[in-house]
């Protein structure tokens, strides 16, 4: 557990480094018109390599040489996991709408063991809503595939 949190810890160390020198560089003071481009990311970085500088010294002074997860434990992230992986693979063939459809659908059937009624209603109704959210009302362009270039979006 302690190899897992000290990695983690120094990983989000650096990315938070990445924020705050990208936030100095747009100007992270107060202007005559308010706060700079990068005083919100540069106040979140700060607190964030913070908070994960006292993770890492919590993590060194731990003496826990107990796995990070166990094989019975890593099961239900994997479930979650490799299913989303997919859903963004299909993104680039499908689109937004049908790729999400599918996972949603493959989802509720597969960990969530609902009715076919229930996952057919909920895995095209709400893609059928966010597409009328984002395309029609917001004219946000998603990515989108066969399917709605054959509806002509």
């Amino acid at each position: 557990m302690r190899a897992a949190d000290v990695t983690t810890a120094v990983v989000l160390i650096a990315l938070g480094s990445i924020v705050l020198f990208d936030a100095v560089r747009l100007g992270f003071g107060w202007g005559t018109d308010g706060p700079q481009s990068g005083f919100f990311p540069f106040w979140l970085a700060v607190v964030l390599i913070v908070i994960c500088v006292a993770i890492l010294i919590q993590a060194v002074r731990r003496a826990d040489a107990r796995p990070f997860t166990t094989r019975e434990q890593l099961r239900p992230v994997l479930a979650v996991l490799l299913p989303a992986l997919a859903a963004v693979a299909l993104m680039e063939v499908l689109g937004l709408y049908a790729a999400s459809a599918l996972y949603m659908a493959f989802y509720m059937r597969w960990v969530g063991h609902h009715r076919w009624a229930t996952v057919i209603g909920l895995a095209v109704g709400i893609p059928v809503v966010s597409f009328l959210i984002f395309e029609t009302w917001f004219l946000v362009p998603m990515p989108k595939g066969p399917i709605e270039h054959w509806l002509g979006y």
